[in-house]
């Protein structure tokens, strides 16, 4: 019976796959055209481009007892942190806190996380593919000879699979299996089955060829991963200074706070005394103007310092991240930490070799320097001729059916090879010369940089140590300065109360008193500072606890946040601990 096709049966088939080829696709719609689902718009252009005003309302006041408002109203501001629930709050455990919680911290732990997938990315470019292909043809075609074959439909399909070399090749096994049908009467075989295995291996000479020049990519992809890590530690590094220093701020604006409280119970015990005198007789009108004076000063002054309370443990809280005790919130901190100042002496070429090993920008740095240098082997590699090698080797099968054509590819009897070789020889090779004189200067510059960075880090370490130095010797002025000024306020009293002073050389006392008293505070503050910045210009941490970190991975975090003893505990000052952090803190 004489072979004949269904080309329209067949057409139809092929349209239909074809339609629904394009509808899973999703197009559907005219591919030519714009749709809205190319973009998807979020913020809509009012709110890109409009900006609105402020608008505050303003507080009715009545001029009858806007005296009396005024009075309430300081009284209030004098009195707004009484009764306000307060967390013991030591230097360790606000280390920790910061570790576990800091958002920011947390945010940059995923870093090294990224970058090593990047490394498993670059690898992966390594690994086996499987590779399938198949296809079907329906050929109808005029011939002018009985020879030739008019109506053929032909069926294959090709399994492989392909091992990219780290050498700078690619090993390639396929073993297509096809089967062949025609309306030629002189066929000897019809349907005919064909079965080959190819092998074929393709392999860069100069170009691309070697080890070093394949794996480059992986090697890039390690160096940034290390980098990535060394940024990170640096972070943690920094992150625990920012808390010390934002611990001793607080520190002193609380200080601080507490010497203008100071002040105002002074200038209230100084205006009974002026209104006692007054009442005996003994004293004027004057005095006891003088010293509401000085009343209403220290108010102004408390109100500035609660203030600056209040911003800098905003500051640490937002460090610190602790549940319950958001920027927002009204509780304060009791700082269990007291500054213990003492004198040190220190080997500062020590130290600065120390901080020249320990410091990340430079080990940084070191990275950038041998990223370069495979940069610059690379770009080396890529100037040279593209010369490939093209080897290919097949054996065939063939038969009147699939088992009979694998029966005789099995037999290995009809074998073929080939043998090739490509060349691309660039002419002029402008682009990939200014390529390896870029990776060249800029390992130059970065050279150059290292250089200024170790400059820099001598320059941050001498300076911390005289700023300790200079620090403590202020430490023991303010000191001797508080107990004179001291002495002098107890003197001046006394005079009042002999009548020999007035309330103005009082306040002047008691000012002296306070100013030198928030120098001292200033002073030991700055010491504290001093010993962190010490310790950061030397890449190291203050304190006795060592810290190990660990890229933090967040697809393996779960967050405490929902637990619903986690605020409670926050305020016992229980520091919570966030599994996963990848931060560990040992003594």
């Amino acid at each position: 019976m004489p072979y004949r096709s269904s080309p329209t049966r067949f057409g139809t088939i092929t349209t239909g796959l074809l339609a629904f080829t394009l509808a899973a696709g999703g197009c559907m719609s005219n591919p030519f055209a714009k749709s809205p689902l190319d973009t998807h718009t979020v913020a809509s252009n009012d709110r890109l481009r409009s900006i609105n005003t402020l608008i505050l309302d303003q507080r009715a006041s009545d001029e009858n007892t806007q005296a009396q408002s005024t009075s309430e109203t300081l009284e209030q501001a004098r009195e707004r942190f009484k009764g306000v629930e307060r967390v013991n709050l030591n230097l360790d455990n606000a280390r920790v806190a910061a570790l576990s919680n800091n958002l920011g911290l947390s945010a940059t732990l995923i870093s090294p996380i990224i970058a090593a997938e990047r490394v498993s990315e670059e690898e992966g470019r390594f690994e086996a593919i499987f590779t399938l292909s198949a296809s079907v043809a329906d050929n109808d075609n005029a011939t002018a000879s009985t020879l030739s074959s008019g109506e053929s439909t032909s069926r294959s399909i090709t399994p492989g699979i392909t091992v990219p070399l780290r050498t700078g090749g690619s090993l390639s096994v396929t073993l297509p299996i096809s089967r062949f049908e025609s309306d030629n009467s002189f066929s000897f075989l019809n349907p005919s089955y064909s079965s080959d295995l190819h092998l074929s291996l393709s392999h860069n000479l100069l170009r691309g060829a070697g080890r070093r020049a394949a794996t480059h990519s992986i090697r890039i992809a390690e160096y940034d991963r290390q980098i990535s890590e060394s940024q990170t530690k640096l972070e943690v590094i920094r992150t625990l200074a920012e808390v010390d220093r934002a611990y001793w701020r607080l520190y002193a604006s609380t200080r601080a706070l507490e010497v203008v409280e100071q002040q105002h119970a002074v200038a209230i015990a100084q205006l009974e005394r002026a209104e006692r005198k007054e009442r005996a007789g003994t004293g004027t009108q004057v005095d006891i103007v003088r010293a509401q004076s000085g009343v209403a000063d220290r108010v102004e002054q408390i109100i500035r310092a609660q203030n600056d309370v209040q911003l800098q443990e905003r500051a640490i809280k937002v460090l610190l991240n602790l549940p319950g005790l958001d920027a927002n919130s009204p509780t304060h901190f009791e700082l269990t930490s007291p500054p213990d100042p003492v004198e040190y002496t220190f080997d500062a070429a020590n130290l600065t070799q120390a901080a020249i090993s320990n410091r990340m920008e430079l080990l940084e740095l070191e990275l950038q320097l041998a990223r370069d240098a495979a940069s610059i082997a690379f770009a080396e590699n890529q100037k040279l001729p593209l010369v490939a090698l093209a080897y290919t080797y097949r054996v065939n099968g063939l038969g009147n059916s699939i088992d009979n054509s694998l029966d005789t590819l099995s037999r290995n009897n009809f074998e073929t090879w080939t043998l090739g070789l490509n060349a691309e020889i660039p002419i002029g090779n402008t682009q990939r010369e200014a390529s390896l004189a870029q990776s060249i200067l800029s390992r130059l510059q970065r050279l150059a940089t290292r250089d200024a960075r170790e400059q820099s880090i001598t320059r941050e370490v001498y300076d911390a140590i005289d700023q300790l130095s200079s620090t403590w010797n202020r430490i023991l002025a303010t000191q001797e300065a508080v107990s004179l000024s001291a002495r002098v306020l107890e003197a001046e009293q006394r005079q009042f109360d002999a009548g020999r002073s007035t309330t103005t050389d009082v306040l002047i006392a008691d000012t002296n008193l306070a100013d030198a008293r928030l120098t001292e505070i200033r002073a030991i503050v700055e010491y504290q500072v001093a010993q962190i910045d010490l310790a950061f210009a030397t890449g190291t941490l203050l304190g006795q606890s060592k810290v190990d970190w660990a890229p933090s991975d967040p697809r393996t975090i779960q967050p405490i946040d929902g637990e619903p003893d986690a605020e409670a505990r926050a305020k016992e000052g229980v520091i919570p601990y966030r599994p996963g952090s990848g931060i560990v803190v040992s003594p």
